[in-house]
C-alpha cells in the first residue's frame, strides 16, 4: 500500500501493557504510519489515537489499573478515535457480568467473553466487507468474543455467519478478530482513512 501525505503527521498509539501490541505497531508500519507504545498517561498526549489491543481482558484490566492508565484513558477516549480487538473490544463495551473486567463503555453492547470457545478451538475464516476493502479478509478468531445487545446505532460492517464481527460507532472500531496477525492491513487502513483522518 502507498502511503499517503495525509499519514506524514500522524502517530497512533498502541497500548502495550498485554496482548499482541507489537503486531498492531507493525500492521501500522506496513501502511507507512508512525506507532508509539502506550504504557503510561503522558503517553495518551503524544498520539492521534489509541489501539487496545487483544489479550486476555481480566488482565489488562488489573495492568491498567495498577499503572494508573485507567482514568486517563478513559479521560482520553471521551475525544480520540480508538480501535479495539478481542480483548481491547470487550473493555471498550458496556459493562459485562464478570467484577475482574472493567468496561470503558464507549461503544453500545455487552460482550460474551470466549463465546467461540477456548485456545485451542481458535480457527480462521474469510469474511467479505465490501464497504471496507475490494477483497476478503483473512479474519484469525483467538478465544473471540461475540457481540450482544448491540445498539442501533452501532453499525455492522462484518459478520460470521449470524454473528456480528467488525462493528463501528462514531470514532470506535471494534473487531472480535485479530487482523493484526495478517499480512493485510486493509482493516487498519479503513481505521486510519474513514476514522482518525476524518475525526481532525
Amino acid at each position: 500500500m502507498e502511503p499517503r501525505p495525509e499519514y506524514d503527521d500522524l502517530t497512533i498509539g498502541v497500548v502495550a501493557l498485554q496482548g499482541s501490541f507489537a503486531k498492531h505497531a507493525y500492521s501500522m508500519g506496513r501502511l507507512g504510519i508512525k506507532s508509539r507504545a502506550v504504557r503510561e498517561p503522558g503517553d495518551l498526549k503524544l498520539i492521534d489515537a489509541l489501539i487496545l489491543p487483544g489479550g486476555e481482558s481480566t488482565t489488562m484490566t488489573l495492568l491498567l489499573e495498577q499503572e494508573g492508565m485507567w482514568e486517563p484513558m478513559n479521560e482520553a477516549l471521551e475525544t480520540l478515535p480508538v480501535f479495539g480487538t478481542c480483548a481491547g473490544a470487550i473493555l471498550l463495551g458496556q459493562q459485562i457480568d464478570d467484577e475482574r473486567v472493567r468496561c470503558f463503555n464507549k461503544i453500545e453492547y455487552t460482550a460474551e467473553r470466549n463465546a467461540y470457545g477456548r485456545q485451542i478451538e481458535s480457527f480462521s475464516t474469510s469474511l467479505i466487507m465490501p464497504s471496507l476493502l475490494d477483497h476478503d479478509f483473512h479474519a484469525i478468531f483467538i478465544r473471540a468474543p461475540k457481540f450482544r445487545d448491540i445498539s442501533p446505532k452501532v453499525l455492522q460492517l462484518a459478520v460470521f455467519g449470524a454473528d456480528p464481527v467488525l462493528l463501528r460507532q462514531g470514532k470506535v472500531l471494534v473487531a472480535s478478530f485479530h487482523p493484526e496477525l495478517t499480512e493485510d492491513s486493509g482493516i487498519h487502513k479503513y481505521f486510519v482513512d474513514e476514522i482518525v483522518l476524518k475525526s481532525r
